[in-house]
């Protein structure tokens, strides 16, 4: 079923987009948890070690085909608003080829470098055995990984987003019957834990080609279509390229980050670790809203619905200044329950620290939902170098500052925790800013 977000009530279509991918997000989430409690519980704190290390590596990966995807599904949403079908889908040919070629590029030199990256993810020798038989399974998955996301990006342009909620879900509880299988029954190890990500993956990746095919006569191609002209191409590069730049530059910040708070001991390493966790369920809900977002604007940009446009703007601002309203105040009361979730109550310094950090980063959510909203608008606008931009000025200022701050001993690593929500606030008044410089160029009004 596709979706029309050109048409009906504004805070209704946007909703009902949106919970599908919400939903599917909190799926991957609880998915991620799962799996690793399935090799932690029963492989051992090594094999955890190495699996997480791995996990960080393909988070990395995954983010690069996310933003290639995600840009190239801007540019169909502006097609389908515009009902411009030969546009539409000489967009996806195009797209298809551009991405395929660098997903099998990227493909062929995740397994050429893969020695390379232990001195570089400082691997001790003793996990590198591990983690290098689960990386030299899991890079088979690279091009599954570029099925779906590309797939989903399609569907959701259109304004599908259940059918990928349906196949993720498959591939999610697929993949942990498949973990138990290989890990106790077949006992695989590591290994088996990667074989059996892959396998969900490539029936998740297939099956929503398949699905698209033959469910959505819309979007079928024929011969003519895969004429692709240079200034497709052009298009959909400079979207898909800079969308992606800005996925792989927010994991490289927090990579970044994650170095500096290593340098604090074990015990803020927890902290981190822990906390991270429950700020990413918090405001996860609000990114994916913010994607929702982009796939409305972008419908109506194309279709040049003013009305509709400025509408979406006012009710997309008050849905996330509420939520986020709620979950800073839920987090900044339940901070500590929410650390003993994953941290043992003895812990008194682990859980003092990760509390500490839940306080400072959850009263601040308005500033990280209102960036993701930006983010969505100028993806949808035809503007992705803007939310590049944001993206700089966020990271930068939390890297930034996270070091200057934490050096200071007032601040110490409250001082990291502190140049998060600067970093979110300095990119909104950017953001907000060029907005209301540039609105009538942005929305092309007449």
């Amino acid at each position: 079923m596709n979706g029309e977000l050109t048409q009906g009530p504004v805070v209704r279509s946007m909703l009902r987009f949106a919970v599908p991918m919400i939903l599917g997000n909190l799926l991957q989430q609880c998915y991620n948890v799962a799996d690793t409690l399935i090799v932690g519980q029963f492989l051992g704190p090594d094999a955890l070690a190495a699996v997480g290390s791995a996990f960080t590596l393909m988070t990395f990966l995954t983010s690069i085909l996310l933003g290639l995807c995600m840009g190239s599904g801007a540019v169909f949403s502006i097609r389908f608003g515009q009902r411009d079908e030969k546009g539409l889908k000489e967009g996806i040919c195009a797209s298809f080829v551009f991405i395929a070629g660098l997903t099998l590029l990227l493909n062929v030199l995740a397994f050429v470098c893969m020695d390379g990256i232990r001195p570089f993810l400082r691997v001790p020798e003793a996990l590198w055995g591990m983690m290098r038989d689960y990386l030299a399974v899991i890079f088979c998955g690279i091009i599954a990984t570029f099925l779906y996301n590309y797939f989903a990006s399609l569907l959701r342009a259109v304004g599908n987003s259940v059918t990928p909620l349906v196949f993720l879900a498959v591939s999610a509880g697929l993949n942990i019957i498949l973990d138990l299988w290989f890990v106790l029954g077949l006992v695989r190890g590591v290994a088996g834990a990667a074989e059996a990500t892959v396998i969900s993956q490539y029936i998740a990746g297939i099956g929503i080609a398949i699905y698209t095919w033959v469910r959505c006569p819309r979007l079928r191609v024929n011969r003519a279509h895969w004429r692709i002209r240079w200034g497709c191409i052009r298009e959909i590069a400079g979207f898909s390229i800079l969308t992606c730049v800005q996925q792989s530059v927010m994991n490289l910040g927090i990579l970044i980050v994650q170095g500096l708070v290593n340098s604090f001991g074990p015990a803020v390493m927890a902290a981190f670790a822990a906390a991270v966790k429950i700020d990413a369920f918090a405001y996860m809900p609000v990114q994916d809203f913010g994607n929702a977002f982009s796939t409305f604007i972008a419908q109506n940009y194309g279709a040049q619905k003013e009305g509709r446009i400025r509408a979406g703007l006012k009710a997309a601002v008050r849905t996330v200044l509420l939520f986020c309203i709620v979950i800073s105040a839920a987090v900044w009361v339940f901070a500590r329950p929410l650390m003993l979730l994953f941290v043992d109550a003895g812990e008194s310094a682990i859980i003092s620290e990760g509390v500490r950090y839940l306080r400072v980063e959850g009263a601040f959510y308005c500033g990280i939902g209102c960036l993701f909203l930006l983010y969505g608008l100028y993806r949808a606008v035809g503007k992705p170098g803007m939310s590049v931009a944001l993206t700089v000025i966020s990271l930068g200022t939390r890297v930034a500052l996270a070091y200057i701050l934490s050096a200071v001993p007032a601040f110490g690593v409250a001082g990291i925790w502190w140049s998060v929500p600067i970093g979110w606030f300095l990119a909104d008044a950017a953001g907000l800013g060029y907005y209301l410089v540039r609105k009538k160029q942005l929305l092309c009004l007449k």
